[in-house]
């Protein structure tokens, strides 16, 4: 079989695997990009995008809903979801086709068919064998079901839950960390009968404590039915629905979808044969250059340790074709990387949680301030949002960053950025912010953790 000689091969074409080909192109190297599905992976055609175009449905609808607060009258707004279908698909096609369009314009080779590691520095993809002496996994994750379940007719993974063609009548959801209440969020929004199951104690139970009490109040004013402690058992697929049960209840519903954790993709790249190692969780072992335990093989995204998020998969992109060209790296802080939940309302974090923090020793000092406290939250009409700061109180470090309420997910980005520049939260107390604006909530916040705030 004859090779085809390239300098980089990127086997996914999701966040992580498109940014790596573009940014290894962009470096002089002679890329390829193998991908079994469609341009964009995942996240672009299933998950992320899709997710955000009918959550987004979703806000335009609570907007009009809400206009008479603003004197803008209007009739009730019905829901056409064929209409949310079409938009979603235009959504998708828009940004897959931009996303050719760059590895295009970079001169990258796309290649169709699932691609399998095949000895040293070699990717098999069918009849066709790709040598290179940078390989880069990044095949992003599958779902996966919980104990007693298995996927198949009206038991469905969030891929097929944002892919729904019709609004159904009910819905229940196994699972309440960001997947999950944001498929709750946005269809009870739309109109469905809403059920919401989780097994730990709280909504979004990796989020500060304070974030979450105020994002369950939230979702149950959406008429989202909540339960946490709950064990889900004997679940119960019928050819219309569902019936499945926890503790002494059961719950009925059109559609169960389960949104309890994804597992790495890993299945069709020939880990075991070529020695690239696992860690105890089944996640790729590899170091802060990316690089695994075989040479000229990286792996990236949610094949690797940290949180599964798309953005994180695109920086490790970047760090693993920069480190095979022979650049310096850094490793990533996955405390520091920013994560973002765009329920109703939003919720967005990094760092440690107020709880976390206690937990590690450090001489904890907190600010709070509701979006109410400055004069945007009034205008704008959100005065219920909340922005915490977790800080060390000898040195005003900024150990943690949270807030929930409207732009939750842009406002966290001035926390990060303060961190990464190694400034703390009284040199954010002292920023100067635009007046009226939502991020005089996050300089509030660091006054108020720094000592003196002013409105509150």
């Amino acid at each position: 079989m004859a090779q085809e000689g390239f300098d980089c091969v990127v086997v996914g074409s999701g966040p992580g695997g498109y940014v790596a080909a573009i940014r290894a192109a962009q470096l002089g190297m002679r890329t390829a990009v193998v991908e079994r599905d469609r341009i964009g992976g995942r996240c672009l055609n299933y998950a992320c995008i899709p997710a955000k175009a009918v959550l987004r449905s979703a806000d335009v609808l609570g907007e009009v809903r809400e206009a008479g607060e603003f004197g803008i009258r209007v009739g009730e707004p019905t829901v056409d979801y064929a209409a949310v279908v079409a938009r979603r698909q235009k959504v998708i096609s828009t940004l897959t086709g931009g996303v050719a369009g760059l590895l295009k314009k970079n001169g990258v080779t796309v290649i169709e068919g699932e691609g399998a590691l095949a000895g040293a520095g070699t990717v098999r993809v069918g009849e066709r064998e790709l040598a290179a002496r940078a390989i880069v996994l990044a095949t992003g994750s599958v779902r996966r079901p919980i104990p007693g379940a298995t996927f198949g007719g009206r038991v469905i993974g969030t891929e097929e839950a944002w892919a729904l063609e019709e609004l159904p009548g009910s819905m229940a959801v196994i699972g309440a960390g960001a997947s999950g209440a944001e498929i709750a969020s946005a269809y009870a929004r739309l109109g469905v009968r809403v059920t919401l199951l989780e097994a730990l104690d709280r909504v979004l139970p990796t989020e500060d404590a304070d974030i979450s009490r105020l994002a369950e109040r939230g979702l149950k004013r959406q008429g989202i039915e909540i339960h946490t402690g709950a064990s889900v058992s004997g679940i119960e697929p019928r050819e219309d629905g569902v019936q499945l049960g926890f503790g002494e209840r059961t719950v009925q519903a059109e559609w169960l979808v389960i949104a309890a954790g994804r597992g790495a993709d890993v299945q069709a790249l020939g880990l075991e044969a070529a020695g690239v190692e696992l860690d105890a969780g089944g996640l790729i072992r590899v170091d802060g250059r990316m690089r695994t335990s075989v040479e000229g093989v990286w792996a990236i995204g949610d094949l690797v340790a940290g949180p599964a998020l798309a953005h994180k998969a695109s920086d490790e992109g970047v760090i693993a074709v920069e480190d095979a060209a022979g650049l310096q790296t850094h490793p990533l802080e996955h405390a520091d990387i920013p994560r973002a939940t765009f329920c109703t309302p939003n919720v967005a974090s990094f760092g440690l949680t107020e709880a976390q923090a206690r937990e590690q020793g450090h001489d904890v000092v907190v600010g709070k301030v509701p979006y109410g406290a400055v004069g945007a939250g009034t205008v704008y009409g959100d005065r219920t949002g909340l922005v915490k700061i977790v800080g060390e109180r000898r040195y005003g470090e900024l150990l943690g960053g949270h807030v929930i309420g409207a732009k939750a997910t842009e406002l966290i980005q001035e926390l990060v950025n303060a961190r990464a520049l190694e400034g703390g939260y009284p040199e954010v107390a002292r920023q100067i912010h635009g007046h009226p604006t939502l991020s005089e909530a996050v300089m509030e916040a660091a006054r108020a953790a720094d000592g003196w705030l002013i409105h509150g």
